[in-house]
């Protein structure tokens, strides 16, 4: 573990889940997915069709489509108020959205290379964008400069995954590297985890980061200390950049895999709790629902929002054995 310091930067805060024995698909989209608003009535979708598009999660129908790349979209993210949008493409460019209008507020320039993942702060005031040019770039919404007001360069190898919580940003690289930056102090922690990075994340305590990488592992480290409290293996994940997350409450652990499932593990016991079959494709991409037991999954084209299965009380075994009687 290696620590440094770099200049700071201010930033405020973000959001907050728990896990059924089952799932069984309520809902089915194309094309593949992102994650699901910030209050989990809408889900953002992107592709190689160049365009973001936004869904309506109750209804499953698609509310607005936004164009603007030149290329493949990689990566979104909306704002706490579902009023702006911001997004990546393999163009190099990261555009800020109006989603009333679906108009382009503003196409940033700077990166030298296609952008993987992109991120507002809480109070959508700065957008984070990392890169397979190996830097963050740090980009002021309400400016009328178009530069970034901070570029974090550290990463050895292309920027795969970012998250923002409160002060704190969580950066993954191909280099193999966990680095997560104190904002407010300054201060850069580095956990070496010896193999290309393709997701992290923050756990809703705050308390640890979850990791995944290319030797097919996620890895749950102390926060503070850098030190590994759990491995979840079974899934394969060996040439895509797929991700992983936590329950809200952090009871489980998921991942996508190249396998055609998505694995989710009680993250205390380590124990493999369920195995979801999602199709025979590589799944993609994942997303927990941030207050009700919805799981967002995607691959080859087709998103599919999956509920937990109901539960049968004593009223529904009564009614069974009557209907038998």
């Amino acid at each position: 573990r290696v620590s440094g310091v770099f200049h700071p930067l201010i930033f405020s805060r973000p959001t907050s889940f728990s896990l059924p024995v089952s799932f069984s698909p309520t809902l089915s989209l194309s094309p593949p997915p992102l994650s699901f608003s910030a209050d989990g009535n809408y889900l953002l979708s992107c592709g190689s069709d160049k365009s973001l598009k936004l869904w309506s999660v109750s209804r499953g129908t698609l509310l607005k489509t936004y164009s603007g790349h030149g290329y493949e979209v990689l990566d979104a993210d909306g704002s706490y108020d579902n009023s702006q949008l911001c997004s990546c493409s393999s163009d190099k460019t990261v555009i800020l959205w109006d989603v009333a209008t679906g108009q382009v507020t503003r196409k940033l320039r700077g990166h030298a290379g296609k952008v993987n993942c992109v991120q507002f702060n809480e109070e959508a005031t700065v957008i984070l964008s990392g890169s397979i040019d190996g830097t963050v770039r740090c980009w002021d919404t309400r400016s009328r400069k178009f530069d970034p007001i901070q570029i974090l360069d550290e990463a050895q190898d292309g920027v795969s995954s970012l998250k923002v919580s409160e002060h704190e940003l969580l950066t993954g690289s191909v280099d193999g590297r966990v680095r997560r930056y104190d904002l407010r102090m300054g201060q850069l922690h580095v956990d070496f985890i010896n193999s290309p990075i393709t997701c992290v994340c923050f756990s809703a305590d705050g308390q640890c980061t979850l990791t995944s990488s290319l030797d097919s592992t996620v890895r749950l480290l102390d926060k503070s200390t850098g030190e590994m409290l759990g491995e979840y293996t079974g899934h394969k994940m060996k040439g895509y950049k797929l991700d992983c997350c936590l329950s809200s409450k952090d009871t489980h652990v998921l991942s996508c895999s190249e396998d055609g499932h998505v694995y989710c593990w009680d993250l205390v016991e380590g124990s493999l709790m369920l195995k979801l079959p999602v199709g025979k494709a590589v799944v993609q991409s994942l997303s927990f629902h941030p207050s009700e037991t919805r799981l967002l999954t995607a691959m080859e084209g087709r998103v599919q929002v999956w509920g937990a299965e109901p539960e049968e009380t004593e009223e529904d075994v009564v009614v069974v054995q009557q209907e038998k009687a």
